[in-house]
């Protein structure tokens, strides 16, 4: 017998709380020309406050307030290699020793703050942090971008984005959510794969355009076709290579969609666009470009961050085939919020997957053609 409407049982959402931990892994703070400007920066970051600031090694990272009284070390001043409390003028260097403390005859033996493993890598700043305190190795380093170095590439478009209410694994969800590139990214995917490995979680895209509801082909006209790659580089830091191919021309970009967590209920989003220049191209044109795409980007973005403001947390979602290894991505994503010790081969054996996009963009045809047809622009 078939059950009935009233024979199934209803569907609960499951909704645990946030973790309380903060995820293992390098978290990208944004451009680092933005902290070159000799002065302290503070960074509200994994419950807590960071201070950032330049000596003549690079970019140092402590926690943000004095041992001695609790001065916040954003507030103070960068005095040769040291940063200097407001409070009482403790020094502190690079590696959270103190320095100096120009009133006393001698510095405590114990005056030692937390130095936080920071690196420079592709025209942007990074901060790692583990509670079981590792430090970072090659093996979960972040790559760096073929021929940024050579100059290769424009200056980066950058935007950020708070998201308050959320928290981070909203945002991951996406790797693997086709479904949404429609209705909020102004798209369609016509392929769609997803790959785990180890640290490293890629999502491939081929999509088109929405022409019913981007007048401006900021994705390109209705011909065109976007290739990407996304990779995740541990919890918070996608690299995302991008093709624009409209007819026999190929515009590169390159995009960097990163996060970092707040607190346990908040986020920043960090994301930003380059292009690859090309011979004949006017440097010029390729930044336009790349800031067409931000600007783009960013109202996807903003579209994310309404719903995930506005959405329930749900550990048991309710899925068909066409939504993706939703489940085997958490499972991924959990490696990170565990002791390195107790993580599980599930969470980093390899798992692809491919979605079968074909009654989905018939689907989606069939709606922007009659979008079109509504509006006039049959």
């Amino acid at each position: 017998m078939t059950p009935t409407h009233t024979d199934t049982p209803v569907r609960e959402i499951e909704s645990g709380s946030n973790p309380s931990r903060f995820a293992r892994g390098w978290h990208c703070l944004g451009l680092a020309e933005d902290f070159d400007d000799g002065k302290p920066h503070m960074v509200k970051i994994f419950g807590t406050s960071l201070v950032v600031f330049r000596t003549s090694d690079g970019v140092k990272i402590l926690d943000g307030y004095c041992r001695h009284m609790g001065g916040n070390l954003a507030k103070g001043t960068v005095k040769g290699d040291s940063i200097a409390c407001p409070f009482h003028d403790w020094r502190w260097g690079g590696d959270g020793k103190c320095t100096g403390i120009p009133y006393a005859k001698r510095v405590p033996v114990a005056a030692k703050t937390r130095a936080w493993p920071s690196m420079v890598r592709n025209g942007q700043l990074f901060v790692w942090n583990d509670p079981q305190r590792s430090q970072p190795t090659e093996e979960v380093t972040i790559p760096v971008l073929e021929g940024w170095d050579d100059g290769e590439w424009t200056e980066w478009s950058w935007q950020t984005f708070l998201v308050e209410g959320a928290h981070c694994r909203e945002m991951i969800d996406n790797v693997v959510d086709m479904a949404h590139f429609f209705y909020v990214h102004l798209a369609f995917p016509h392929y769609f794969r997803n790959v785990f490995e180890g640290h490293v979680a890629t999502q491939y895209m081929h999509s088109r355009p929405r022409t019913d509801v981007d007048p401006d082909n900021a994705y390109g006209d209705e011909g065109s076709e976007l290739r990407s790659e996304a990779s995740y580089f541990g919890p918070s830091y996608m690299v995302n290579p991008q093709q624009l191919v409209v007819g026999d021309k190929t515009v590169e970009a390159v995009l960097i969609n990163s996060h970092y967590p707040i607190d346990e209920k908040s986020f920043l989003i960090n994301f930003g666009v380059a292009a690859r220049k090309q011979p004949g191209v006017d440097p010029d044109e390729a930044r336009q470009a790349a800031a067409s795409l931000t600007n783009a980007l960013a109202y996807g973005f903003g579209q994310d961050v309404e719903i995930w403001r506005d959405k329930a947390r749900i550990d048991n979602p309710l899925l068909t085939e066409q939504d993706g290894p939703v489940y085997q991505l958490r499972r991924w994503y959990e490696q990170f919020y565990v002791d390195v010790e107790d993580i599980e081969p599930d969470m980093v054996e390899r798992v692809e997957v491919e979605i079968d996009t074909d009654h989905a963009v018939a689907t989606w045809k069939q709606e922007v053609a009659e979008n079109l047809v509504a509006m006039g622009r049959a």
